[in-house]
């Protein structure tokens, strides 16, 4: 099916996003409390990637965001009353970020809550119950770099513990001796791309195994043997943008299947064609339609996963743009 014929239903999905959450009396409402601070995150750049960020109050969801802030920690909770953790905390900051009000954050406070995380071998935890993976070293990494205090951070040993982590298929896991997965081969990717250290990658062997993830229907998938999954199309894509070879898909078969997982009804995209849409799939194929060029929509930053032009005016990509001119 081309693309001129199931187009993106740009308008139906800023519909599906606003309408999300109003019923607060929906039980899937209070089931998904753990989730709302990054459920805000991916619907305001789902958003954004549209051209339509206007379409949610900017008070109020900067309001909500502050109540979330645990004074006792530093960090933030995904919903008030619950506790600090990383993941929260990098959504909240992404989202003041995004709505020009950082000012709003006390940064030393935060910043602290952070570092407190990193454990002696150099990998983050997500909390004070001590769950490691390297996905929490990404979101340290992301989130000092976005309220400029990476140098607070200890990079030789970020880095050393994601070097470890590198398999023998040049992916990486979620730490020291798990299997390759794509989600976990973005935030080492990602991490390192920030840190100026894209040469801990073995960049021909990923790329051939980032671009074994695509299976015959066009859709990616995380890991071998498993199934096609929306996300992938962003994690996938921009590991390659970072490795300068997204040229390894074939995108209009990519481009086809995210477009067949959209409910043409109620808006949304889903993990697959079939399936409920959610704000997740949602966002993240929005944000792989906009790394492979799509019309219409705004250039998402394959590092940070927020609007590149946002990115570019905080000065975020000179360490990367430097790096590239040595990898040419």
């Amino acid at each position: 099916m081309s693309h001129e014929t199931n187009p993106l239903l740009i308008p139906l999905h800023v519909s599906y996003i606003q309408n999300l959450g109003k019923n607060k009396n929906d039980l899937i409402y209070h089931l998904t409390a753990h989730l709302r601070m990054n459920a805000i995150y991916w619907g305001l750049t789902a958003l954004c990637t549209m051209n339509h960020r206007e379409a949610l109050d900017r008070d109020e969801m900067i309001d909500y965001v502050m109540s979330c802030w645990d004074e006792e920690t530093g960090g933030f909770g995904a919903h008030p009353d619950h506790d600090a953790h990383i993941l929260s905390t990098l959504s909240a900051i992404q989202i003041l970020v995004t709505q020009d009000a950082i000012g709003r954050l006390d940064i030393d406070r935060v910043v602290k809550f952070i570092l407190s995380l990193q454990q002696p071998s150099g990998v983050f935890a997500g909390d004070s119950f001590g769950e490691i993976d390297t996905r929490f070293s990404y979101i340290a990494v992301n989130a000092l770099s976005l309220l400029g205090r990476l140098g607070d951070l200890d990079v030789e040993k970020t880095v050393s513990y994601i070097a470890q982590c590198r398999n023998f298929d040049g992916g990486f896991g979620s730490r020291i001796g798990a299997e390759s997965h794509a989600g976990q081969v973005f935030v080492c990717c990602a991490a390192l791309t920030i840190l100026d250290r894209l040469d801990e990658i073995d960049t021909p062997t990923l790329s051939w195994w980032l671009a074994e993830r695509q299976l015959p229907n066009g859709g990616l998938n995380g890991r071998p043997e498993k199934l096609e999954d929306v996300c992938y199309s962003f994690w996938v894509l921009a590991s390659l943008s970072m490795l300068k070879k997204v040229h390894y898909i074939d995108s209009d078969k990519l481009i086809s299947f995210i477009l067949s997982a959209q409910d043409p009804e109620g808006g949304g995209i889903a993990d697959r064609p079939g399936d409920m849409p959610d704000v997740f799939h949602t966002h993240f194929g929005i944000a792989g339609l906009s790394l492979l060029g799509y019309p219409g929509l705004v250039d998402i930053d394959p590092v940070y996963c927020m609007p590149a032009a946002l990115i570019e005016t905080l000065g975020l990509r000179k360490g990367w743009q430097s790096l590239e001119r040595r990898m040419r």
